[in-house]
């Protein structure tokens, strides 16, 4: 049930002010999509794996990076073949260095992913751990987990996740909002809701001692979920999880994007201002929309209304007809280039009718379709724009590497609160270009209007 957030959160334990603590080891967070990157900054981001590029980043300054696996637009069988593949080169990485690591394999705030497929891979190639932790409070989009309950935050109130739109996701979908119930769900009773373990708020804003002391009592690979309703509570948790691994425990995490920036202990910044997204002098500005949320299409909606932009609609029904697909793709990026051209802003977007399959397999065939078709309309522009905004998980990732050839990117921080900027490499199509990260279900109606009158002031 929909819940008061002033009085859920004020009736809740006392925070404690807690300094974070320093890793022991790098931090490798694989993230099913760039999304993940939106609590952090300074830190580099790898859309490949290669042994010689996880060795070079592990011998590299910095707590943590990120290798961008866009998993999540994967079947189940190719994200479990992944995970072996990244925890095979890690373990060769680490070998040739000499150099420690910790896994964080970071996904959706509102619980859509390969869980536990993932998890359970990286066990296999990595492992075995004491304990995998599931931890996906993400402040800065409201979801926060109390008494168990993920909920998301909808205006003034708090909403379990199970009753929000991203539970009926077409490939994702699940019921359950009490993560130790929703355990039990996705891994269809292997691991029932009495065999997860939980860490309560009142544990994490108690004793130190008390918190680790049950730290060191999990053994056997057990599931933990991790309660937490503001950043003092991830940091008493990584306190704890430092000095349970410096102690011989081996843990794994199934976390959001707010538990990678208080494991690493990286401060936050203040967002970015236009002049570091947007280039000098003349010249439009580019969004690129593929995300089928609703609140997606509530923002794309408020952009047209409030903001002068032209509109490039991609037919999602012509790009699924072969006879179609190409001239669509054609008749698209002439469009853009002829506006970026004349100096104008551009919001290039999918048709926003969902158009699912029969099953959760066959809706990511449809979604990889199309955003394939986005990929050869970006490739096809000849005029580079002076910002980027790509609006999607997987449509930010596959734009990244398969049209504008991103190897390596450096996060400068956010434009927006959960909106993340990457710099792009030298080895890119658009070198230096700020590529800003918009996940699809981030942000207030007015967020993507707001961000694209920044950038066009």
């Amino acid at each position: 049930m929909r819940v008061s957030r002033a009085e859920l959160l004020t009736a809740l334990p006392l925070e404690r002010a807690i300094v974070p603590a320093t890793p022991i080891a790098k931090i490798v967070v694989l993230d099913d999509d760039p999304t993940g990157t939106q609590t952090v900054h300074g830190i580099p981001v790898l859309t490949e794996w290669s042994v010689a590029s996880l060795a070079a980043e592990l011998t590299a300054p910095g707590p943590c990076f990120y290798v961008l696996t866009n998993s999540r637009a994967l079947p189940p069988a190719a994200a479990r073949q992944l995970m072996l593949e990244l925890g095979q080169n890690l373990t060769a990485a680490a070998a040739q260095t000499s150099r420690a690591f910790r896994v964080v394999s970071r996904s959706d705030s509102t619980l859509r992913g390969h869980f536990p497929v993932e998890t359970n891979a990286l066990a296999e190639a990595i492992g075995p751990f004491d304990a995998t932790f599931i931890v996906p409070s993400f402040f800065d989009g409201g979801r926060v987990t109390i008494n168990d309950v993920h909920y998301v935050a909808q205006g003034d109130q708090f909403v379990p996740a199970g009753e929000t739109e991203f539970a009926r996701d077409a490939t994702f979908g699940y019921c359950a909002s009490n993560l130790r119930e929703w355990v039990e769900e996705k891994s269809m009773g292997r691991v029932t809701k009495a065999q997860v373990a939980s860490l309560s708020l009142s544990e994490l804003r108690g004793e130190p001692a008390a918190l680790g002391a049950r730290l060191l009592q999990f053994r056997d690979g057990v599931v933990v979920v991790v309660n937490a309703a503001a950043a003092c509570d991830l940091h008493a948790l990584t306190h704890a999880l430092h000095a349970a691994e410096s102690a011989g425990k081996k843990f794994l995490y199934r976390s959001a994007a707010s538990f990678v920036a208080a494991y690493a202990a990286i401060a936050p910044r203040s967002l970015l201002v236009a002049t570091e997204l947007a280039a000098p002098g003349p010249g439009g500005g580019l969004v690129v929309a593929g995300s089928y949320v609703g609140l997606t299409s509530t923002q794309l909606d408020a952009l047209f209304k409030s903001t002068p932009i032209a509109r490039v609609e991609v037919s999602v029904e012509a790009v699924l007809a072969d006879s179609k697909h190409q001239a669509e793709i054609r008749r698209a990026a002439q469009l853009v280039n002829t506006r970026l051209a004349q100096n104008e802003n551009v919001a290039l977007f999918t048709s926003r009718a969902l158009v699912a399959g029969r099953d959760a397999n066959a809706s990511l065939t449809i979604g990889a379709t199309v955003s394939a078709a986005l990929v050869a309309i970006v490739r096809g522009l000849s005029v580079r724009p002076r910002w980027f905004v790509a609006k999607g998980g997987i449509t930010s990732s596959d734009l990244a590497t398969k049209a504008l050839d991103v190897r390596r990117a450096l996060v400068l921080g956010q434009a927006l609160p959960g909106v993340p900027v990457w710099q792009l490499g030298a080895e890119s199509r658009w070198p230096g270009l700020a590529y800003i990260v918009f996940p699809g279900n981030v942000g207030a109606p007015d967020s993507l209007a707001t961000l694209v009158r920044n950038l066009s002031a």
